[in-house]
């Protein structure tokens, strides 16, 4: 990788800090389209309130439970409360773990998240299927529209959802890629990563904790490539395990940041944006913009993605910022100790 180019991907960073500093706007009501396309083309973080739907008068645990009835849901589980994460294997490389999924109803995730387990092994269960596990982008489909819903694991809770957050479809001009759900406690962690998606974000109930920073410090990230694979197990009652993938299993690109917390995660010019996200506000979280996640106690969240726009030069200003330096094989330079 030419030098010139990190040297440049620093310079942008200086200046987007400069320029932009580390405060986070406050909207006190939802925006007209017009406005948020304002907000669209700032690209930053902003805190909206007043967005009400259904499900924040009515996602009790005793309404979710009566409504989903006995109904299975996919459910990640790990060791560690860390679901696509990296994570160090017996043989003592480092993998790209994905989670096991496993399936319960709902009545048994409010349980297990709410309980406080005193096993020697206990294990952290997260709703967070994502790619539409509410809606998905055929749900716009006026052919397949019922039919593709009806396929939602949570078909029972659709009506109390909106399928899309109107001033954002009109400013953007489209319906939202995937509409999600995310059911989880304070042992789950969302490791810092960024997305291809314009993002709509409202907690339900509970609080979740956001560390941001914006795609002008991807120079930082120190991004590497792992190995893929999975948690699984081989009967119930045995504590889960790290299996390697098949070699044709393309290796995962990934921050080795596992914590932005801990002392010298990122270079002492560079300072993330912290914020906290509490039942009823709503995040817009800007494509590309890199994020780390936590939530206090029992958290229920909705997300709404829609596709970025790949036209004109912000995305391949993102490519760039994100390319500016090489990407290393993750366990021959190991920076996550």
């Amino acid at each position: 990788m030419d030098p010139s180019f990190l040297e440049a991907a620093k310079f942008i960073s200086n200046e987007y800090r400069d320029l932009n500093g580390t405060g986070i706007e406050i909207l006190d009501h939802p925006p007209s389209a017009i406005e948020f396309s304002r907000v669209i083309h700032i690209s930053r973080p902003t805190i909206i309130k007043g967005f009400r739907f259904p499900a924040l008068d009515l996602w009790t645990d005793e309404y979710l439970t009566k409504k989903m009835k006995e109904n299975p849901i996919s459910i990640a589980t790990t060791p560690n409360g860390l679901a696509d994460s990296i994570c160090r294997a017996s043989d003592g490389r480092l993998y790209f773990v994905e989670p096991f999924i496993e399936k319960m109803t709902m009545q048994q995730l409010l349980f297990k998240l709410g309980s406080k387990t005193t096993s020697p092994k206990p294990e952290i269960y997260y709703l967070q299927s994502q790619n539409g596990n509410l809606f998905s982008s055929s749900s716009f489909d006026s052919e397949s529209n019922e039919a593709t819903d009806n396929n939602s694991e949570f078909f029972p809770l659709l009506s109390d959802v909106p399928k899309e957050v109107p001033w954002c479809s009109e400013a953007l001009g489209q319906h939202p890629d995937a509409v999600n759900l995310w059911i989880g406690n304070e042992q789950s962690i969302t490791s810092i990563h960024s997305d291809p998606y314009e993002n709509i974000y409202t907690v339900v109930r509970g609080e979740k904790h956001f560390v941001l920073l914006p795609p002008s410090d991807s120079w930082c990230l120190k991004e590497r490539y792992y190995p893929h694979a999975t948690y699984t197990r081989t009967s119930s009652s045995e504590a889960l395990e790290i299996l390697p993938s098949t070699e044709d299993i393309p290796q995962v690109r990934w921050s080795s940041i596992l914590d932005p917390d801990s002392p010298n995660a990122f270079p002492s010019e560079i300072t993330p944006i912290r914020v906290t996200l509490k039942a009823g506000e709503s995040l817009y979280l800007p494509v590309g913009w890199w994020h780390y996640v936590r939530q206090s106690g029992l958290t229920i969240a909705l997300n709404w993605w829609y596709d970025a726009e790949m036209r004109g030069m912000s995305w391949t200003l993102l490519n760039f910022l994100r390319n500016s330096t090489t990407i290393h094989d993750g366990n021959y330079n190991d920076n996550t100790d």
